[in-house]
């Protein structure tokens, strides 16, 4: 994946968010076509503001809603079924972290200080 793409797809994914927290399956028969890849950091960076801010607006659930189960499909096969927090726990915010990470690699191999992600790195110094 090129870094375009992958920031894309990183800013992307919040918007999964919706579909864990509102719908009660997703059925990857009918997984849309993916997504050009932005060109511009404006771009990306508007994108993932936008869907970060929806999915933290979809986000106000009781726990109730949160324990509900949420199942991923295959057409009329049920891949599995696992409560509402779990799959936005293990898609979305593990799924971040995962890619936050390659991006981080990628801007280190581009010369592009590293910001800080679990405290400071070698990029600020000591």
């Amino acid at each position: 994946m090129s870094l375009g793409g992958l920031a894309t797809h990183l800013s992307r994914i919040p918007s999964w968010g919706g579909t864990i927290l509102n719908d009660p399956f997703f059925d990857l028969a009918e997984t849309p076509a993916a997504e050009a890849a932005l060109t511009s950091r404006a771009e990306i960076l508007a994108l993932f503001d936008d869907t970060r801010a929806r999915t933290r607006a979809w986000m106000d659930k009781i726990d109730g809603e949160y324990n509900s189960l949420w199942t991923l499909k295959r057409g009329d096969q049920q891949v599995f079924s696992v409560p509402r927090v779990a799959a936005f726990r293990s898609f979305v915010l593990h799924h971040i972290i995962h890619h936050r990470g390659q991006l981080s690699v990628y801007l280190r191999l581009n010369d592009v200080p590293v910001p800080a992600i679990y405290g400071p790195t070698a990029d600020e110094g000591s």
